[in-house]
């Protein structure tokens, strides 16, 4: 079958590493299924693993790819939850949780395996595109806000690097849940962008905000931490994800942080039952994944390209 996969770990040229061309179809085993893949969905786990974060020249080639929707062997609409191992379904006893491509076989490709407990009916609401959006930085985000933010409707948020899966899914989620939402970006057409998505108002990085606000969605990391940490009103809550800009910022503001008593909550993914609640979500109110561009799956090196140069608003789709 074909296949977009890791063939070499490059950590300064990650696209050397990316192959497309065919691979070995899945074999499913005990408690496992295929699905025959209609659109999945890149992230910047998939550069990472191409980096060698989380994925060892051991386990090459790995094909990439966490996120997908699309028909099981029962002829099943679809939605792949690609957290393998969360409550032990399909996996041995002792194996820890884990994403696909890290120790399974990703979604960039015509077929994946992936246990039986780990799919979820697709919404007739949403497309096979718009639903393999969700998965991992949508129910990323979901779980940002409503199970680690803890913020409820009227409260205000700061979403920081607007533009990116995350961001932009946190700040359409947050709108529709009636939040008071601002967002951050270097980019001009990407603050417009943010605010035609329903923010209140979008300003340049480390800008003055309106009010101080109730909780942070942080993805981008040392560039931005100290103005997260400044923005928050006392007893605000910092919700970190990602730091797509590095991990170490040059000021960790922890005076501010105890005096103010701020929390700081680290945050990975979410359940599969916070991604059933997710597409609920969608479902009834209506909102959609923004989709950058939607490209067939030979033409993933461009999908990879336009991730890793930062040009791009919303998700980059890959069909099958």
């Amino acid at each position: 079958m074909f296949a977009a996969y890791a063939a070499r770990i490059d950590r300064d040229q990650p696209l050397n590493g990316l192959e497309l061309g065919e691979r070995p179809a899945p074999e499913p085993g005990p408690g496992w299924t295929t699905v025959n893949v209609r659109a999945a969905s890149l992230n910047h786990h998939d550069l990472w693993s191409l980096r060698g974060v989380g994925l060892g020249e051991e386990a090459l080639p790995m094909i990439l790819g966490c996120d997908a929707a699309g028909v099981d062997q029962d002829g099943n609409e679809v939605v792949i939850h690609s957290v393998i191992g969360q409550t032990g379904h399909g996996v041995g006893p002792k194996e820890p949780r884990s994403i696909l491509t890290e120790r399974y076989q990703g979604t960039f490709a015509e077929q994946v395996a992936v246990p039986v407990w780990n799919l979820l009916p697709k919404p007739k609401e949403l497309s096979f595109e718009e639903a393999a959006c969700l998965p991992t930085a949508w129910l990323t985000a979901y779980r940002m806000l409503f199970t680690n933010a803890g913020v409820r409707p009227g409260d205000s948020v700061l979403v920081q690097g607007a533009g990116g899966g995350v961001a932009t899914a946190a700040i359409v989620l947050g709108r529709a849940a009636g939040l008071r939402v601002y967002a951050t970006s270097r980019d001009e057409a990407k603050r417009k962008r943010a605010v035609d998505l329903g923010a209140a108002d979008a300003f340049e990085p480390g800008a003055r905000l309106p009010e101080r606000v109730d909780a942070v969605i942080e993805t981008v990391g040392a560039a931005t931490w100290s103005h997260s940490v400044k923005s928050l009103r006392p007893g605000g809550t910092l919700v970190i994800s990602g730091a797509t800009s590095g991990p170490n910022p040059s000021a960790t503001e922890l005076n501010r942080i105890f005096f103010l008593e701020l929390k700081v909550v680290g945050s990975t993914m979410g359940g599969k039952d916070e991604l059933q609640g997710l597409l609920d979500f969608c479902a009834t109110t209506g909102i959609r994944p923004a989709i950058d561009s939607v490209l067939p799956l030979d033409r993933a090196r461009e999908g990879f390209e336009k991730m890793a140069g930062g040009d791009l608003f919303g998700k980059v789709v890959l069909t099958v």
